[in-house]
């Protein structure tokens, strides 16, 4: 493949000179990839696994050869350092450091800065983790591909199971994140549930700092108006903290708390996390996936992952391999349909489009704005003694292409546009554990 130093100095000569012809590429010593996590600060609970999971998987795809005969080679970018060090490194990466994917980001912040910058330098752009809506509905991509779902279908799923599980609730209260995220989130999630069941009253809206160390002022308010159900979209260190503050004080035996992103805090919950609340895993993610857990490759990716990290694996770990099973599908659809020993960069872009892949997951489709189409998973917690932590029971699966704004429609818009008949049409599976 064409060097990112030659294509950003000759690119303009070529275009005027001769018309534009995908030409197989020489094949290369290694392919070079870049990707950036959290490998610093309180999102590194997401980052530092997603790292663990691609060291595996690249080595587990280097010792079967490779692509076609091509080893890895995988780099990573700490999103901890800050956007200005972020855009930095990922410029440098691309130009100097000789990388051909990149795969950014987790940060929804960092994806919306990395997406039009990845056009820029003209670099196949692997978001893998990020949830904004708004990269797709506000813009067009050639290069930018996202590999798992948005925040509204995720958010739509936990509504959907909500209304589901708990049909008779009427009071509803949010404790969420003072930044984007936090606010996002929860207005795809209200306009969804004011759409589909109009008569709940949203008690009260709660957006402590990011980072809080302390709700005990929310968890008050919360036990003096004993809501039926408390939400929060939060995450990591704050979600984990808001929780065990709020077992402590007995809030979980009052309200059922919905937690759409709690699937990868349960085992750092422990026992805090009691029977009955309602957990989601941002995709069809869960070491113990109803459906894959008796595979033979996932159950030895499970093995490997847990030898060497200690821990179970996690929703970026899933998002990880989609990320990882899309590179690696889309250069050996490419390699297939061009009958080359190795693609162009516009064959590779043709390969991406439409693409089907799976990860440790269900199958995930790229739809024609470059959006991935992803099931999505939900259960209910329970502490049965088999784990030191919460598992999941009474587990959906929903259809994620039902749940995923139609292409060219803005998210909020067409929520606002479903009913109470809506949780009835849509497909799921049902799990009993």
């Amino acid at each position: 493949m064409k060097t990112k130093i030659m294509k950003r100095t000759v690119s303009a000569l070529l275009a005027s000179a001769m018309p534009v012809v995908a030409f197989a590429a020489d094949k290369p010593d290694s392919l070079k990839i870049g990707m950036t996590a959290f490998l610093t600060g309180p999102a590194s609970v997401f980052g530092v696994p997603a790292r663990d999971a691609a060291e595996i998987m690249i080595e587990n795809i280097n010792a079967k050869g490779g692509i076609n005969g091509v080893p890895i080679e995988i780099n990573f970018i700490d999103e901890g350092a800050g956007a200005e060090a972020l855009t930095s490194e990922y410029r440098r990466m691309v130009q100097s450091g000789g990388a051909e994917v990149m795969l950014a980001s987790i940060s929804s912040g960092n994806c919306q800065t990395i997406a039009p910058l990845a056009e820029d330098l003209q670099v196949p752009n692997l978001m893998w983790d990020c949830g904004t809506q708004r990269i797709f509905e506000e813009n067009d991509y050639k290069y930018v591909f996202r590999t798992q779902a948005n925040a509204t279908p995720e958010m739509l799923a936990t509504v959907a199971y909500l209304l589901k599980t708990k049909p008779d609730f009427k009071t509803i209260a949010v404790v969420n994140q003072d930044y984007a995220w936090g606010r996002d989130s929860w207005d795809i999630f209200s306009t969804a549930l004011k759409a589909m069941k109009p008569d709940v009253e949203v008690v009260a809206e709660f957006f402590p700092k990011f980072g809080s160390p302390d709700f005990s002022t929310e968890i008050s308010r919360l036990q003096a108006l004993q809501p039926d159900v408390i939400l929060s979209t939060s995450w990591g260190g704050d979600l984990d903290t808001f929780v065990q503050q709020a077992s402590q004080r007995g809030l979980l035996n009052t309200s059922t708390f919905v937690l759409p992103l709690a699937e990868s805090s349960l085992e750092r919950l422990g026992a805090a996390l009691t029977d009955g609340h309602i957990v989601g895993a941002r995709g069809d993610h869960y070491f113990l996936h109803p459906e894959r857990r008796n595979d033979e490759d996932f159950q030895a990716f499970m093995k490997q992952y847990e030898e060497k990290t200690g821990d179970v694996s996690v929703y970026p770990v899933f998002h990880a391999s989609q990320a990882i099973a899309a590179l690696t599908g889309a250069y050996e659809k490419a390699i297939a349909d061009n009958s080359v020993d190795w693609p162009s960069e516009d064959q590779l872009l043709a390969a991406l489009e439409g693409l089907t892949f799976q990860g440790l997951g269900r199958p995930v489709t790229l739809r024609e704005d470059n959006q991935g189409v992803e099931d999505q998973l939900i259960g209910t917690s329970v502490q049965t003694g088999e784990y030191p932590f919460a598992t999941l029971e009474n587990i959906m699966i929903f259809d994620g292409d039902q749940l995923t704004t139609p292409v060219g429609e803005i998210s909020i818009e067409w929520v606002k546009t479903l009913d109470a008949g809506f949780v009835d049409a849509i497909s799921f599976d049902q799990f009993d554990n």
